[in-house]
């Protein structure tokens, strides 16, 4: 007769049998169970991360005192020993471990997400997930979800304990309240949050980037994310210029509180910058059309090749809708004027990115040899590349040069290397402007043994050849000084290089529409709307995004068109009730025309 107490081996029959260490006693068998696959991740073989670079953990089966089986699951704590897993000390307990991209020279071979994918070996297992939402302290003032962390103030402790307890479906609801777009921002948001986690005042911040990305997808894969029509109407009418990501917030927003949005596209796909500015590889573009879809489902209307002041008349939409909000980012690109810009092969980073982009997606849909205009293809195939500007978009531009398959590439930034610490002017909760490797580097780093960036340079010329194409450029080392940039006499070094992409920012919305639509601007050229209040100088406008804000990330955008979405709702609500009043004030007090004045407002 067994006893009780017993443990025994479970058969595992996922495991690989030189995974799997026995040992025995005169009491107990144990199993202590080790992944098959090994990630080669950074702390692979350190503390608690095993070989697979997941934390380790031991299974054993116990027969409980009904002699039934119960498999019990602990995870390797930082001190070495194994324990069940816990929440309250997760913090010191557990190591930081995001969820990894797929290695460099794999993913370059492709235009697929640098994310893993379903059942892909370096893929977290929901323990893990567990493992690192169980990192996230009760500390008592969240900066993560303040001014200083989210844009959109996400309740990051909330839906990380719900992600600890296995109550996903809560956490999607919970993500959604503050979200409209989570599976965007999990993927391209630099997570600010996690500049600002309390736990990143002492040790590594929490993986919070991982979890939320997690979450969303775990939240499409069973379904969950489904249509939300709304079930009153107001009668009102709201035309949203651009459909990038401050668009389709404001849109959803509105469409949510029951007004009939529709939205305006220049481009031929909606998305905006979704679509054609963030490469394939950072956002897959059927996730994009998921979301679209389903916003259309919700009740949006989307018309694409729409471009305000050019083939739509304003004062037709000014006239047709109870409210205009502009949200056609900024789109203006920051320009270099030196001797030889004129140069063929010299491109700004859009340019570049967005031909790459339409030429995947027809190819992709089968379209490509009836749609593509092959003269606009910029390829950086077999060339030398040179990448002027730092940030994401620049990183965007180096990975789809590695892509193409480019013979070099490197990447020019006017400011010095930061630091690998935070300096003393930069202490937490704020950003952390420190050294950084992002996905690119590491592609380029893997395949040409060497960092693409160059610091402290700016560019003087270009030297083209007698074709009229660029062959060289000429840069100047320069010194930060309290007026600025300062070049250095003799200084000057030439680069070769085929190709040039200018990836320096952006400054302002391009000016047509504003002037067509006649609103005021700021000093910098964009759209002038008090922030929190969105409206514009004319009436019944209203702006937010980047076109307000000026360049930002994603997640500002989001949080701008939410907002902005708020401000127009109150000014068309009191549109009405003026509407209303006026109805009832002509009659005498009955009111006429009640079919025209929905109730829900």
């Amino acid at each position: 007769m067994m006893q009780s107490s017993t443990r025994v081996v479970r058969r595992l029959s996922h495991c690989h049998p030189q995974r799997l260490r026995l040992s025995s006693s005169s009491s107990s068998t144990v199993v202590r169970v080790f992944s098959s696959h090994i990630k080669g991740a950074s702390q692979a073989g350190k503390g608690p991360i095993g070989q697979d670079g997941r934390h380790e953990i031991w299974r054993e089966d116990i027969y409980d005192h009904d002699n039934e089986p119960k498999m019990e699951t602990r995870v390797k704590r930082r001190d070495g020993s194994y324990a069940t897993l816990e929440k309250l000390r997760g913090f010191l307990n557990y190591e930081r471990n995001p969820e990894p991209y797929r290695k460099p020279l794999e993913r370059i071979l492709d235009w697929e997400e640098l994310n893993p994918v379903e059942d892909h070996e370096y893929k977290h297992t929901d323990l893990e997930k567990k493992v690192q939402a169980a990192r996230c302290m009760d500390c008592g003032t969240p900066f993560c979800q303040t001014h200083t962390g989210c844009p959109v103030n996400n309740l990051i402790p909330e839906w990380n304990n719900l992600v600890y307890h296995d109550q996903w479906r809560e956490a999607i609801d919970r993500l959604h309240q503050t979200n409209n777009f989570p599976e965007f921002t999990g993927r391209v948001c630099p997570a600010p949050c996690e500049g600002s986690c309390v736990a990143g005042l002492i040790d590594s911040p929490v993986a919070i980037k991982h979890i939320e990305y997690s979450i969303v997808d775990e939240a499409w894969k069973n379904g969950w994310i489904t249509p939300r029509i709304p079930q009153e109407r107001t009668g009102m009418t709201v035309a949203v210029i651009g459909s990038g990501p401050s668009g389709l917030a404001c849109a959803d927003q509105l469409n949510q509180m029951g007004h009939k949005v529709t939205v305006y596209e220049r481009a031929d796909r909606i998305g905006g910058l979704l679509i054609y500015g963030i490469p394939n590889m950072k956002l897959e573009k059927e996730t994009v059309q998921r979301r679209v879809d389903l916003l259309r489902e919700e009740g949006i209307e989307f018309i694409t090749n729409a471009n305000i002041g050019i083939n739509v008349d304003v004062n037709e939409l000014l006239a047709n809708n109870d409210a205009l909000v502009l949200c056609m980012g900024s789109t203006k690109p920051r320009d270099l004027p030196v001797p030889g810009r004129d140069l063929k092969g010299i491109h700004f980073a859009m340019e570049f990115l967005t031909a790459n982009q339409k030429r995947l997606l027809m190819t992709k849909e089968g379209t490509l040899e009836s749609r593509w205009e092959k003269d606009n293809f910029i390829t950086a195939e077999g060339k030398d590349v040179i990448v002027i500007g730092g940030g994401d978009t620049g990183t965007d531009c180096i990975g789809t040069s590695m892509r193409h398959r480019c013979k070099s590439v490197t990447n020019f930034e006017l400011m010095p290397q930061p630091p690998m610490e935070r300096a003393k002017d930069n202490p937490w909760p704020q950003w952390p402007r420190v050294f950084g490797v992002d996905y690119g580097h590491a592609e380029v780093q893997a395949v040409f043994g060497k960092d693409p960036r160059v610091y402290s340079v700016m560019t003087k010329e270009f030297i083209g050849d007698d074709k009229g194409q660029v062959k060289a450029l000429v840069t100047q080392d320069v010194e930060i000084t309290a007026k600025g940039p300062k070049a250095m006499e003799g200084s000057e070094r030439e680069w070769p290089c085929d190709l040039v992409v200018l990836s320096m920012g952006f400054v302002s919305p391009e000016s047509y529409v504003i002037e067509e639509i006649g609103v005021d601007t700021d000093q910098r050229n964009n759209v002038h709307a008090v922030y929190g209040d969105y409206r514009t100088n004319v009436e019944g406008v209203f702006a937010g995004g980047d076109c307000r804000r000026g360049q930002s990330l994603v997640v500002w955008a989001i949080h701008e068109g939410r907002g902005a979405a708020a401000a127009c709702h109150k000014y068309l609500k009191d549109k009405r009730d003026s509407s209303f009043d006026s109805s009832n004030a002509m009659a005498g007090g009955a009111y006429h025309n009640l079919s025209s004045l929905s109730p829900r407002m």
